[in-house]
This record gives C-alpha cells, sequence and structure tokens, in this order.
C-alpha cells in the first residue's frame, strides 16, 4: 500500500513537472521517501517535535521481540545520556531470563549506569516501579526500563506489558514519557505486524530500528510510518555503545539507493 502511494506521487510530478530524465526521477522518488518519514511528528513526552519541558526524570519503557537487540539499544541509549553528563538508571524487567538480567548489569558497569534488578521470576512491574523511585532519589534525567522479549501473538504476555505500564503509572501518572519499540531492520514485513500488535498493547511513541550493519536497509519502516503514524527515532549500526544515532531520513534514503 505504502509502495503504491508513493509511486503514485512519482508519477504524479513526473508529469506535471515534465520530467524526462532517468536520473530526475530518481532524485523525485528519494524525495518522495523522506517526505514520507519526515511527515510523521515526533509525539512522545522527551523527544516530541512539541516538547517544551522535559520531565526528570524521563520514564522510557523498552519494548519488543527477543533478538531484535533491545538491550544493546538500552546501554547505548544510557551512554548518551552519560555523554550529557547526565544520570540514568537501567530496570532489569526482563525477569524471565536470569541471562537479560545478568547481560543489563554488564551493560551497566560498562556505560557506568546504576541497574536496579530482582531475582528472576520477579515481578516485572516491581522492577519498572523501584527503577523510576530509584531515578527519583537521585535526581537521573532518565529511568530506561526493559521488558521481556515477547512474541506479539501471545497474548498473556501483551497482558503482562499493559500492566507494567499500568504500574509505571502508579509512580507517575504522566510515564511512560516514551514507549521505544526496538525492529530488527532485516525483519521485513512481519515488522509491521509486530509494530501494530506492541502499538495497540502499549502505544509505542518511537521506533529505534537496529541491525543496520546488515545487508539488508530497514525499508519496512516506510509502510510502519506511513500506515501506524510511527516515527524512527534512533538506528543501530553495530554492537558498541557508541554504535546508536538520531535517525536520519536523508542519510537513511540514500543508503538504500547505495
Amino acid at each position: 500500500r505504502t509502495t503504491e502511494k508513493i509511486l503514485a506521487r512519482v508519477r504524479e510530478r513526473v508529469e506535471k513537472e515534465r520530467v524526462r530524465e532517468a536520473h530526475e526521477v530518481r532524485q523525485l522518488l528519494k524525495d518522495e521517501m523522506v517526505d514520507l518519514l519526515d511527515s510523521v511528528p515526533l509525539r512522545g513526552a522527551l523527544w516530541g517535535d512539541s516538547v517544551t519541558e522535559v520531565p526528570r526524570p524521563g520514564v522510557i519503557l523498552v519494548v519488543g521481540v527477543n533478538g531484535t537487540g533491545k538491550t544493546t539499544t538500552i546501554a547505548k541509549l544510557a551512554h548518551l545520556y552519560k555523554q550529557d553528563g547526565e544520570q540514568v538508571v537501567l530496570g532489569a524487567g526482563d525477569t524471565f531470563r536470569a541471562a537479560a538480567i545478568d547481560q543489563l548489569k554488564h551493560w551497566g558497569e560498562r556505560v557506568g549506569a546504576m541497574v536496579v534488578a530482582h531475582k528472576e521470576g520477579a515481578d516485572p512491574g516491581a522492577v519498572a516501579f523501584d527503577t523510576i523511585g530509584a531515578a527519583q532519589n537521585r535526581g537521573a534525567a532518565a529511568a530506561i526500563i526493559d521488558t521481556a522479549g515477547r512474541l506479539h501473538t501471545k497474548f498473556n504476555l501483551m497482558q503482562e506489558l499493559r500492566k507494567v505500564r499500568r504500574v509505571i503509572q502508579r509512580r507517575d501518572e504522566t510515564a511512560p514519557h516514551e514507549v521505544l519499540l526496538v525492529l530488527d531492520a532485516t525483519t521485513g514485513q512481519n515488522a509491521l505486524i509486530q509494530a501494530k500488535a506492541f502499538t495497540e498493547a502499549v502505544d509505542v511513541t518511537a521506533i529505534a530500528l537496529t541491525k543496520l550493519d546488515g545487508t539488508s536497509k530497514g525499508g519496512i519502516v516506510f509502510a510502519i510510518s506511513d500506515e501506524l503514524g510511527l516515527p524512527v527515532r534512533f538506528v543501530g549500526t553495530g554492537e558498541g555503545e557508541d554504535d546508536l544515532q538520531p535517525f536520519d531520513s536523508v542519510a537513511f534514503v540514500d543508503a538504500l539507493f547505495e
């Protein structure tokens, strides 16, 4: 649907502007693709286009299916805050796997961020609640909360995610200020289904697109932006803590044409 929409716009402009050269058509196509991505506003309370006063601590709930690079993205985001001289508290909300808790603790040490963790099998809502409390007490700029990687098709797990969101609102009724959905750029059409399911469950505000260092380019974000109105906020391009950048629509589209 999105492809047809873009092509229709290009055909319209080719006719209207009497374009005859192939390279000019190519540029029109790139322009339309950039316009589509740029037409979706950032709408969260931390990174939104209309934000005038940033809440402290900013509460960021990070969601997504297993294997997308969620925990690494959290660490990279914490690193960005630390580079700005800010304190950040991480919440090990993936209590299903001891390995996930250990991984977040390891990253916390590496980037210099406090990690709030309970034992394996603990209530993820309690972890989120305590993480925000710790961030409030320390005057931190952000509380970034990990969640269990869950298949969007598992109803009970999505219900639990809704519960975590409700618990967060008991600690701060304006939170979460951002709900960041981490998507693997190599996923394809299934990413659109994931984005729909997570948005229905917890009202996603932005996308972090990971694994752009691979061969696939993440073109599915055009459909996600167009059909769901979700903006891309960050792109992950590698495994290091510095490998998370703010999304640049022009650079992204240029890379698709290389």
